[in-house]
């Protein structure tokens, strides 16, 4: 015993024996305040620890001086006072229905040291915190730098949860939002979304030296009188010169084949600050007639090349200058562009197209 009046025990505790306090009238009636809880003392080696205390504890209920607690472990105890006991016990005290193991997100690694977690299972934002944050702990310990959380668009509410703990966004597509985590404190490297959009215009020209253009019913060159060749984007997962070909037939409802790549035109900050890669491509025509697509195109026409390099629009443009220019060189001749060639690769086992020009690599190899 030491100190003015406090009830001092120290040393080690076993789980076959009891360990008596004594002089403590308040600690029973405390007790009894806290139906169905047991101290808890955890021990690998004695999964019965919560049982045996319980069990302790009522057995010794009706006892005003003296309390007999079963321990499942040899721990260390101290004990200063009556309150001192019951701050101990309100942090150690653990509801038996609650004992469990938080569970990590399920995840696979990728080619650059980080996580990849593709989540479809809802629950709530405090269940979902504190596996993440136990998540995140793991993946730390494991020396991971980035993770990667894929989240559907059914779960899109644990978005804000996500961002609170440190993610931010990367993309978004229909069905799900992409965000990331950066782990090391070195600076990331984590690569940005998608910085380009790649866009293409088909120069279309028959035996009458006569090019295909269109005025079109919305967008910038609405109400213009402007015509112009087919434009258009290219799809996700669609090649150049397919895209070329699909945007002739649905514009003008002429059925092309692609010859080659002309040139090819890099511009920034034109679609939501995004970069732009436009191909001007060149197609042979294997129709004549023309089916205008009414959404977005006013008309469409067969129209002398001189005719067209003629409009003021384009007489003002020194990129459509030069553009014609390779039309014309290609026409007689004298230009060569880029073919497509079907290829394959040791990064995928899917065909795709090396553009290159093919004459001038022939002529050298035989060379």
């Amino acid at each position: 015993m030491e100190g003015n009046g406090d009830c001092v025990v120290t040393g080690q505790v076993s789980a076959a024996v009891g360990l008596e306090l004594d002089s403590l009238p308040d600690f029973n009636n405390m007790l009894r305040s806290l139906p169905k809880l047991s101290l808890l003392f955890s021990s690998s080696r004695n999964p019965h620890y919560l049982a045996n205390a319980h069990r302790f504890i009522s057995q010794r209920r009706t006892s005003a001086s003296r309390v007999k607690i079963g321990v499942a472990s040899n721990v260390p105890i101290r004990s200063k006072s009556t309150s001192t006991i019951s701050s101990a016990i309100t942090s150690e005290v653990v509801a038996e229905d609650q004992v469990q193991q938080i569970s990590l997100l399920t995840s696979t690694d990728d080619n650059y040291g980080g996580v990849l977690v593709e989540l479809d299972r809802p629950m709530d934002s405090t269940t979902f915190i504190s596996i993440l944050r136990a998540s995140v702990s793991h993946w730390k310990q494991l020396g991971k730098k980035g993770v990667w959380i894929k989240l559907p668009i059914h779960l899109v509410s644990l978005a804000e949860c996500l961002v609170k703990e440190g993610f931010r966004y990367h993309h978004a597509e229909p069905k799900y939002l992409m965000l990331v985590y950066w782990i090391p404190e070195c600076p990331s490297t984590i690569p940005a979304n998608a910085t380009h959009r790649v866009g293409i215009g088909s120069f279309v020209m028959n035996e009458k030296q006569e090019v295909l253009v269109v005025q079109e019913n919305s967008g910038l060159f609405q109400g213009t009188g402007v015509w112009k060749f087919p434009t258009g984007v290219v799809d996700q997962g669609e090649d150049i010169c397919v895209a070329a070909v699909r945007e002739v037939k649905e514009e003008t409802g002429v059925d092309s084949e692609f010859v080659e790549v002309l040139a090819f035109r890099q511009s920034h900050n034109s679609f939501f600050e995004k970069s732009d890669l436009f191909f001007v491509c060149m197609l042979r025509p294997l129709s004549s007639d023309i089916q205008t697509q009414s959404l977005e195109i006013l008309s469409a026409q067969w129209m002398p090349f001189e005719e067209y390099a003629a409009q003021p629009f384009v007489q003002k443009s020194e990129l459509l200058k030069y553009i014609n220019d390779a039309c014309l060189a290609k026409i007689g001749g004298q230009y060569s562009g880029f073919c497509p060639l079907s290829t394959s690769s040791n990064f995928s086992d899917k065909k795709n197209y090396l553009y290159l020009n093919a004459g001038a690599l022939q002529r050298s190899n035989s060379s």
